[in-house]
């Protein structure tokens, strides 16, 4: 490390917040930081608004002064970065920081979860992606192709078939469930507002139906079985990247450790407890080179 950077900074950004891991240039922690979205897609400026109001919250935390940003290594896992134009920008706008790295959060989750060490994470948020780091440094992606094509065992995934089986239901074409009942209750109560929720749906509203299906699911068996889906799914991303199934394991996200007791028992077996975040991550970025 530069013997000028005084502080490091990890950063995960995405569309609904932003976390700052502040460090010493020893590597000391320092200060655990939120603040509002910086999603590439939200415009590189608005992105580096709330990068920036984050790093200040975390400067505060640790009750010090906000440096130079020429004291200061930033490495940032960001939602958008796999949009090259999105990227460059938001480079293009950095303040100068001694060292600053970028790379999606994806990565930097996958570096986070297993310390910068070989290994996989399969992710299921809103959306769903599974990454790989090999012995050889080497990176691999498998799934990540969004709503509504991809996106297998996510909450949008989920989301989507819980309103599909309600509109069945609506229509007759099959009999009312728990889980269909519930569902209807969430959007508005009867056909017409199902119909308008629906006009409207977003990946992240259909995301909101997912704990619908996992509340369901113990006394509903068509909630169960989408359930278990969603683990075949999460598997076969794992296997993918994988075949041999050498590398350890960790499932990320705000679905990933809901979804456990559905998952198959022999990928369940391969499980292991994510080691750090991605905000972790990020400060990963800056002790390794970057494969991307």
């Amino acid at each position: 490390m530069d013997p000028d950077i005084r502080y490091q900074i990890g950063v995960d950004g995405g569309g609904t917040g932003t976390r700052v891991r502040l460090l010493a240039a020893d590597g000391s922690s320092l200060a655990l930081a939120e603040g509002p979205a910086s999603a590439l897609s939200q415009g590189a400026a608005k992105a580096w608004q709330a990068v920036s109001a984050a790093i200040e919250a975390a400067f505060l935390q640790a009750g010090l002064p906000s440096p130079p940003t020429a004291e200061c290594a930033l490495g940032l896992g960001l939602s958008g970065v796999h949009n090259r134009q999105w990227a460059s920008e938001f480079e293009r706008l950095a303040p100068p920081y001694s060292r600053l790295l970028l790379a999606t959060d994806g990565y930097t989750t996958l570096l986070g979860a297993h310390g910068g060490q070989p290994g996989i994470i399969v992710a299921l948020g809103t959306g769903s992606i599974g990454e790989a780091l090999y012995p050889d440094g080497s990176h691999r992606e498998v799934g990540g192709w969004g709503y509504p094509s991809g996106d297998e065992a996510s909450g949008a995934w989920l989301g989507q078939r819980a309103a599909q089986l309600t509109q069945m239901a609506l229509d007759g074409r099959r009999s009312h469930s728990p889980l269909t009942r519930a569902v209807l209750e969430f959007v508005g109560g009867d056909w017409q507002a199902m119909m308008h929720w629906n006009g409207r749906a977003t990946p992240a509203q259909f995301a909101r139906l997912a704990p619908l299906a996992l509340s369901a699911a113990r006394v509903d068996p068509e909630a169960d079985a989408l359930l278990r889906q969603a683990g075949e799914d999460a598997w076969s991303i794992a296997r993918a990247l994988d075949p041999s199934g050498e590398l350890p394991v960790a499932l990320c996200g705000g679905l990933g450790q809901a979804l456990r007791d559905w998952l198959p028992p022999g990928f369940r077996q391969r499980l292991v407890s994510p080691r750090g975040d991605s905000a972790m991550g990020a400060l990963q970025l800056l002790r390794r080179p970057v494969r991307q």
